[in-house]
């Protein structure tokens, strides 16, 4: 079984690697308890494997094995010494019910990001819930989910992931709304049943203020029973003024770190990473130049999955002529950033109005049309629901938002005019 599992790890590791870190492991496997025992030379070395080697090891074991996996780590060495009894092994799941691909071994860090690495991680071993709620911030991009998803699936392996409610403020709004038809009593009871709540997106709670006592309950609920809540948003949390002071003051009881925009160093690591998982080969000036126009990593991972798509489709090495026309076919400018707020100001801007009027009741043709494009644009460009965008322009009703996309859509086909402006406005959107 080593030599098999030694074959799959050489696809990801040089050779030397494996020689470093894992020809000094005894292994044994369990066919009937479905358990792998993983033995180590020296307590030393057991220290070491544990910070720098065991978090990718679990999850090319989860790759090579499939979910349903224990691994035990023997350091008998340690046991023997002090006491003349083995010591107790440590006994591990190794599913990654949040994806093989989320762990902290595969997060790049620099000393700018140290602090909330090294946080998170302290999260995912503790049972206290000392840090609680623990919340992220960081631009989009910066890592936030992966982050989230790494802190779930540690802790997943000493605890059921059928305990752990890992979701976005969208799909935490869809329970309340449509799983539990509006019974925000089912609702809450559902949810207290989870040990662990995971909250990606939370500066989406501006687009459901009538959310946020409800917020509060399961916040109470969560904090009172030691539950460990963990939380990520865009900004920093402090600077949300539209919260509810209730809620605004629980979210401080916790611990809040901020994750910085990955720098030109990061970014370089990430897709020499990334070539040597897909064996994608490109020079070093290719990997500067991916590096220096990417700075949004979804756009980048998004130029480096053309790029491994071309080399497996096409089966032939990248030239440099190839390379060039996939990026000049590529976005450069990412719109993570872009929310309703700022469509609904270049298009207020655009119309010589006041940015309420957006949100307002009047209906004078030139306020109405405006507002009328600028739910026509969010819902082109963000993709939002019609309810959500309904609440976000002042509480409308998502029929209406529903009448105006639809109208503009139909005047755009037969308007050269307003078609070229709403090229011109996304254009401006984007920019801002």
């Amino acid at each position: 079984m080593k030599q098999s599992l030694r074959k799959h790890l050489l696809q990801t590791n040089s050779n030397d690697d494996l020689k470093r870190w894992f020809d000094p492991l005894h292994i044994e496997y369990e066919e009937e308890t479905k358990r792998i025992i993983v033995g180590f030379p020296h307590s030393f070395f057991a220290k070491w494997f544990e910070s720098d080697i065991q978090d990718k090891f679990e999850a090319q074991l989860n790759m090579f094995l499939g979910s349903g996996y224990l691994v035990s780590y023997q350091d008998k060495s340690a046991g023997e010494r002090s006491t003349g009894v083995q010591a107790p092994d440590v006994v591990k799941r190794i599913d990654f019910p949040f994806g093989q691909e989320f762990i902290f071994d595969t997060f790049l860090i620099n000393k700018k990001n140290y602090f909330p690495i090294a946080s998170a991680k302290e999260v995912a071993k503790q049972t206290g819930s000392l840090f609680n709620p623990f919340i992220i911030c960081g631009p989009g991009g910066s890592g936030k989910t992966h982050l989230i998803k790494s802190v779930g699936n540690e802790i997943s392996k000493k605890h059921d992931y059928s305990n752990i409610f890992m979701g976005t403020m969208d799909e935490l709004n869809s329970l309340y709304a449509i799983q539990f038809r509006g019974d925000p009593f089912r609702a809450r009871n559902h949810l207290f049943e989870y040990d662990f709540m995971f909250l990606d997106d939370f500066q989406k709670i501006r687009e459901y203020p009538h959310f946020q006592q409800e917020l509060v309950n399961i916040f109470n609920h969560f904090y009172d029973n030691k539950k460990q809540m963990v939380l990520a948003c865009r900004d920093k949390v402090t600077s949300y003024d539209f919260l509810d002071d209730s809620l605004q003051s629980r979210l401080g009881w916790g611990l809040i770190v901020t994750l910085k925009e990955p720098d030109l160093e990061i970014r370089v690591g990430y897709i020499q990473r990334q070539c040597r998982i897909k064996r994608l080969v490109l020079n070093k000036e290719q990997i500067l130049t991916l590096a220096q126009r990417f700075t949004d990593f979804r756009y980048l991972q998004g130029i480096l999955l053309k790029l491994f798509a071309f080399k497996e489709l096409v089966k032939k090495e990248l030239t440099q002529k190839d390379f060039e026309h996939i990026l000049s076919n590529t976005e450069e400018k990412a719109t993570d950033d872009l929310t309703p707020k700022k469509i609904m100001s270049v298009v207020s801007e655009h119309f010589n109005i006041r940015l309420g009027d957006m949100t307002g009741s009047k209906r004078h043709q030139h306020i109405a049309h405006a507002r009328q494009v600028a739910m026509f644009l969010c819902r082109q460009m963000l993709k939002t629901s019609y309810p959500s965008l309904g609440r976000t322009f002042g509480g409308k009703d998502h029929s209406t938002v529903l009448y105006s996309v639809k109208k503009i859509n139909q005047l755009q086909e037969d308007n050269y005019e307003l078609k070229q402006l709403l090229k011109t406005l996304k254009t401006k959107c984007r920019m801002t």
